[in-house]
């Protein structure tokens, strides 16, 4: 069993890709962003990735839903639990309502909020935060919450 040292990934799907890591104390690792540009170079990457991170075994998936396979087929080779989940879902869960009245809004307000999970995770800060990995650390939030790694938002990090 890999108690305490479990890890997750949150990936906002896309050739442009977000990624998020989080430790199972809720706290974020890392994040970044790449622009793949095909699916041949993603499918490559995937591989790396997935075979670079020693703890992980969630991975939870949102965006591109023909690019979820990728992913899926490379985490159930290597026994790790994937979950698709979509925008609405953390969206519901980490937005006030008023907050994610359209979409700019909702990417606006995840950018806000994500720089907060950075900050509350002791990680540098980005200038430069792209929308596809504040969404990733939107997603992996949702999914440590959901697992139960967090109770809830921590304080610091609600407005």
């Amino acid at each position: 069993m890999h108690n305490g040292t479990d890890s997750l990934l949150a990936v906002d799907l896309g050739l442009k890709t977000g990624l998020a890591l989080y430790r199972q104390d809720g706290r974020l690792s890392w994040y970044r962003s790449k622009n793949y540009g095909s699916i041949g170079r993603l499918k490559r990457d995937v591989h790396n990735i997935l075979g670079s991170i020693s703890s992980l075994r969630y991975i939870i998936l949102e965006g591109d839903k023909s690019l979820s396979a990728v992913w899926e087929q490379e985490a159930a080779r290597r026994n790790m639990y994937t979950r698709n989940i979509t925008a609405e879902q953390w969206r519901r869960r980490l937005l006030y309502e008023r907050e994610q009245k359209s979409g700019p809004d909702a990417k606006i307000n995840a950018d806000h909020l994500a720089r907060k999970v950075i900050k509350w995770s002791n990680l540098s800060g980005s200038t430069s935060l792209r929308h596809d990995a504040a969404e990733a650390i939107m997603i992996g939030l949702w999914a440590v919450i959901e697992r139960g790694w967090l109770q809830e938002v921590p304080p610091e990090i609600r407005r």
